[in-house]
């Protein structure tokens, strides 16, 4: 069954698409606000910088479904 996932991980293990954030890893940022001294509860809740669309064209092709060019052309990446 086709599917859109949140992850683009789900995209490898054969998703048809996935939307969603992307995985930045801005931990770094707050071990160094609580080494300077940020108490962790201080800390502003971040959102994610950018969303991401990923296609996977074989499974598209696998399940018979042609992808319109509206879509492709507004995909971050289209994985063969």
């Amino acid at each position: 069954m086709p599917t859109i996932y949140p992850f683009h991980y789900f995209i490898d293990a054969g998703g048809l698409m996935s939307y969603g954030p992307t995985l930045e890893v801005r931990s770094a940022d707050y071990v160094d606000l609580i080494l300077r001294g940020t108490k962790p509860g201080d800390l502003p809740v971040q959102s994610p910088r950018k969303y991401e669309l990923l296609i996977n064209r074989t499974v598209a092709r696998s399940f018979g479904l042609t992808i319109p060019f509206t879509l492709l052309a507004r995909a971050d990446e289209i994985r063969e």
